[in-house]
């Protein structure tokens, strides 16, 4: 899959994090993947209602076509169909936004484990889902209460703001700094 970055973004995001990780005694990680999950069943199962609806319409129309006629009008539109919606904006746009929320979330949070995994303490994460439209930052428990009200949501408010004008490797940046600065303040690199 096609990365969302070129690779001077990425050398920029990755010497920005490293900057960031030399002056503070924190660890920031950033994870950015086009889609949180296949979403695998819902191609299938809209193209099968899709299909089904099919069928009713044409027999409501014709009520004189033959079983079989409608069957392989059936079947024909259920292979179409779930081509068609495996197509993955399609098939986001099938899902529903609280589903689409509900992975993401999920992801973020089994990236946020794996990378406290060994004991680490003071770890951020920066999380991105590009296709579920989903930012989140989760800190460990100090590093969340240390933080001001609302500077979490604040640095995501801002990053949205940037990606809706097309600079996603911007808006990781600046989220990125942000994160840096909130760390640097309270997880100061001990002398």
């Amino acid at each position: 899959m096609k990365s969302p970055f070129t690779p001077e973004e990425h050398e920029r995001i990755g010497a920005a994090i490293a900057e960031i990780e030399r002056g503070t005694a924190a660890n920031l990680c950033v994870v950015v993947t086009r889609v949180s999950d296949r979403y695998s069943l819902y191609p299938v199962a809209s193209a099968a209602v899709g299909a089904i609806l099919l069928g009713a319409i044409v027999s409501l129309i014709l009520p004189e076509i033959a079983s079989r006629i409608l069957v392989l009008i059936q079947l024909s539109s259920l292979i179409v169909l779930t081509l068609l919606f495996e197509w993955l904006p399609l098939r986001l746009a099938i899902v529903p936004e609280r589903v689409k929320h509900g992975h993401a979330r999920q992801l973020a949070h089994r990236e946020f484990n794996a990378h406290v995994g060994g004991g680490k303490k003071n770890v951020v994460l920066l999380f991105v889902s590009l296709g579920e439209r989903y930012v989140e930052i989760v800190a460990d428990h100090e590093t969340h209460a240390l933080a001001p009200t609302g500077a979490w949501n604040k640095i995501v408010d801002e990053f949205l703001a940037t990606v809706k004008d097309g600079r996603v490797a911007d808006g990781v940046l600046a989220a990125a700094s942000a994160c840096g600065e909130i760390l640097k303040t309270h997880h100061p690199l001990s002398s």
